[in-house]
């Protein structure tokens, strides 16, 4: 399973990406504009510290406005996503990303058959909101799960990437129902290494190791 930061705070991301366990960032307007930094600068940046995948959302709403923001994205570095809201518009944007060889992540996914609609427009990455879904009370989980069922039945390719993971249990669960990558704030992502057995154990050991001799 891929692991992407949901960030645009460059430091956040030298950090994780200095375990080694870092394989893609997701950015928004939002994100960047917290920086107050320019928004081509900040993509740039984080492409030259990360390898993967670093997902860039255009602004506009608009197809053709769409597509000249990417034409525009597409240059700043080859590991550019080119990020666009699930709307007809959106939508219309990725076949014609699609048929020129660009990578695209749909986002603001809230159903199954919003899903289907961006596989069959060719997306690279379907961005499904566990945590926005749950907090409406339905159960992102089972998006997932759909979103799996239906990818798999007809063979499609675009890769499902849980999006607004609030924590260890939405990365587990996303996991066990076969979403391919997931995104989340740096916060969620350092409770993945945590574990009251883990810190009980880790304190034992540095007990015992000052009895050793060497």
């Amino acid at each position: 399973m891929e692991l992407y930061l949901d960030t645009a705070n460059v430091d956040e991301i030298k950090e994780i990406a200095s375990y080694g366990l870092l394989d893609g960032v997701t950015t928004n307007p939002s994100l960047i504009a917290k920086s107050g930094r320019n928004f081509k600068e900040v993509i740039k940046e984080i492409c030259a510290i990360v390898p993967g995948p670093v997902s860039a959302e255009v602004i506009a709403i608009k197809h053709e406005d769409m597509l000249k923001e990417a034409d525009e994205l597409v240059k700043i570095a080859p590991n550019v996503v080119i990020k666009v809201p699930l709307i007809p518009e959106g939508l219309k944007t990725v076949v014609k990303l699609t048929e020129k060889g660009i990578p695209t992540n749909v986002t603001l996914c809230f159903s199954a058959p919003q899903a289907l609609l961006a596989a069959k427009a060719g997306a690279t990455y379907i961005s499904p909101f566990i945590g926005r879904v749950d907090d409406t009370s339905w159960d992102g989980m089972e998006l997932i799960s759909e979103i799996r069922e239906i990818y798999d039945n007809y063979g499609y390719e675009t890769k499902i990437l849980a999006a607004s993971i609030r924590g260890p249990m939405h990365l587990k669960e996303s996991a066990l129902r076969g979403a391919d990558c997931a995104t989340m704030p740096i916060s969620a992502y350092q409770q993945l290494f945590k574990h009251p057995l883990t810190d009980i154990g880790l304190e034992k050991f540095l007990e015992d190791a000052k009895k050793l001799k060497w």
